[in-house]
């Protein structure tokens, strides 16, 4: 392949999209051309390009104007290289593109991973700049290259939020809700909690009834409440939210219901990032954004580095093995369907057990 194929998007409108096609870049000295084969496509990338700008999302894979390359989660084959310790052959995982091929530069490399250390890289969170070399790795795990795409990055998400509830004794709740618990962000975190037998508080899981019986079959949560029946949730008991949809509406209806029994609230996604907003003087705690990086840092400190986002990966293997079969895994080839999906990703019209792993290859 010749060619370089990328989708990018209108960082002003996100439903405004591209595709790129362009000669393969060449690799300068230190730097490695790597070849997509498969990254996944989920909610998750919403959020990325949702906190594009205040977090610098946009900032790992540059587009011009006011364009934006949509960071994913993949792997790739190294297929020309001028960095002796990376050489041609190396099988990666990390943070690409919406694209066939990337550049990287690596730095810090060591036998299971490296760190791309490219200028414009630097000012950004260092979590996104760390690029597995799968061929290190235990055999299970270079076995679940889709999970590890689709799934990993999401779960690992959903093992930081369950580590900082527990770190901080849950802020005192005795139920968790958990807003769009069939994102898979949302379910990961109501499947840690509700394994872990010294997590004591109630699961509660806010969702669409059309994915009801989704989240009813992993049996993750006590009890699964359907958006417009928040009534249901028993404001007598302090209550720590985390939310994944984004929707002011419903982190409003919930802070109203629970007062001052709300003692934690946590921003985490979007999946109904239309109705997203300003939410204004709310009863209970502020809500607030969750910042994986923070958490990972704190823990980096306390219990050395790597060691937090070691557990987050077992973790996550873990919970991938518990839900096989109740997802369908689609490949998607074209770029043009990549643009449909990624604006009914937008719309919240993908159903929660499909898992979208797209190659541009």
């Amino acid at each position: 392949m010749t060619q370089c194929t990328e989708l990018w998007v209108d960082r002003t409108q996100y439903r405004n999209t591209r595709i790129v096609k362009a000669d393969l870049p060449a690799p300068g000295d230190g730097e490695v051309l790597v070849a997509i084969d498969r990254f996944a496509l989920t909610s998750n990338n919403v959020s990325y390009a949702l906190s594009g700008d205040m977090i610098g999302y946009w900032g790992y894979y540059p587009a011009p104007d006011n364009w934006g390359k949509v960071p994913v989660w993949g792997c790739a084959n190294v297929i020309e290289s001028r960095c002796p310790e990376v050489p041609v052959g190396e099988r990666l995982w990390g943070f690409f593109p919406m694209a066939s091929h990337a550049l990287l530069r690596p730095g810090k490399v060591r036998d299971d991973q490296f760190i791309d250390v490219s200028e414009h890289r630097k000012p950004l969170p260092a979590l996104y700049n760390g690029y597995r070399r799968t061929r290190a790795e235990p055999g299970f795990l270079q076995d679940m290259e889709v999970e590890r795409c689709l799934l990993f990055p999401l779960f690992a998400t959903s093992w930081l939020i369950y580590d900082y509830l527990k770190d901080n004794d849950f802020f005192g709740a005795k139920q968790v809700l958990i807003g769009s618990v069939s994102s898979k962000t949302g379910f990961g975190l109501a499947q840690m909690l509700h394994s872990d037998p010294d997590v004591s508080q109630r699961i509660i899981g806010l969702t669409s009834a059309a994915n009801v019986a989704f989240v009813e079959r992993l049996g993750c949560c006590n009890d699964v409440v359907v958006y417009g029946e928040e009534e249901r949730i028993d404001s007598s008991v302090p209550a720590a939210y985390v939310d994944m949809s984004g929707d002011a509406r419903l982190t409003t209806a919930l802070h109203t219901l629970l007062g001052d029994n709300m003692v934690e609230s946590a921003m985490v996604g979007a999946t109904h990032w239309e109705h997203g907003g300003d939410t204004g003087s709310l009863p209970g705690a502020r809500p607030t954004f969750f910042f994986a990086p923070a958490q990972i840092a704190k823990r980096d400190d306390e219990w050395g580095p790597g060691v937090a986002m070691m557990k987050a990966m077992m973790a996550s293997a873990e919970v991938a093995n518990r839900i096989k079969g109740e997802l369908g895994v689609e490949w998607v080839r074209d770029p043009q369907l990549l643009a449909t999906l990624w604006n009914e990703l937008l719309d919240n019209k993908v159903s929660a057990n499909r898992g979208l792993m797209v190659s541009l290859l």
